[in-house]
């Protein structure tokens, strides 16, 4: 890979953003090889978790300056085709199989909250600052909104999405759009903590509670939406996995899927 760099270990796989010298934005390359990282990172059963990192002060600046030049002369249909990339690439990471988490190092502009937003759990150092800055330029934060706002919430997206203010991290963990916020010297422990959760947790029932999740979140309530939740609980029930769960814990002993 030239711009991301993978390290798996013990159910985790980490990837990472490498470009520090441009604050980690992205282009058309970073984008087709986060895609199929992410694709290639799905079906693999060894890995539990995924976390996305970044190298450097920042966690992602949102676009590169060169793709945004090379943009500017675009034609309608060239910016549909460029915009379509970046959202199958969020779509990717938002789909994922496996539990993704954002181990935010550093600050978060534009483009950047997308991949923040299209993880599960996002972690951030408190130094960090956030910014929607799309409107600043007379653009406006499409691709990435069905994402954030889902993160965020519509009331906090009016004020950030259209104001293109910067807000700190603790505004962020307010509005539900990180989860936890740490000290620097904290965030790898942080990080550790929850992926270790995730990989001792059933790999099957973590993959099919990551899709109920997208399946319920902010559906109405109705018949149909209820029979399917009793047909999800029946079929975890009754798999292998769910009935090694169930015999382990009356055994009072570890479950099968636990790595040595």
């Amino acid at each position: 890979m030239k711009h991301l760099q993978l390290h798996f270990d013990r159910g985790i796989e980490t990837v990472t953003l490498n470009r520090p010298d441009v604050r980690n934005a992205f282009n058309d390359e970073v984008i087709a090889e986060l895609t199929a990282v992410f694709l290639e990172i799905g079906k693999r059963a060894e890995v539990r978790c995924v976390v996305l990192a970044a190298n450097g002060p920042a966690f992602c600046a949102g676009a590169d300056l060169n793709w945004m030049k090379r943009m500017a002369g675009y034609t309608r249909e060239e910016n549909v085709a460029d915009a379509t990339g970046l959202a199958r690439m969020l779509e990717v990471i938002f789909t994922c199989p496996k539990p993704t988490i954002a181990k935010v190092q550093g600050d978060v502009y534009a483009g950047g909250t997308g991949l923040v937003a299209a993880c599960d759990i996002a972690v951030s150092v408190d130094t960090a600052t956030y910014c929607l800055s799309e409107t600043r330029l007379g653009l406006i934060p499409a691709t990435i909104s069905p994402y954030v706002i889902r993160a965020m919430g519509a009331r906090a997206a009016h004020r950030w999405m259209l104001t293109a203010e910067r807000f700190a991290a603790a505004e962020a963990h307010r509005i539900g759009f990180v989860h936890e916020v740490v000290p620097a010297a904290q965030l790898d422990a942080k990080v550790t903590e929850i992926a270790q959760a995730l990989v001792n947790a059933g790999p099957e029932a973590v993959k099919a509670c990551k899709q109920l999740v997208h399946d319920v979140g902010g559906r109405d309530i109705t018949p149909s939406l209820v029979q399917r939740t009793v047909e999800g609980i029946a079929d975890i029930r009754a798999s292998d996995e769910g009935r090694e769960g169930i015999r382990s814990f009356l055994d009072k002993r570890k479950p099968n899927w636990l790595l040595p």
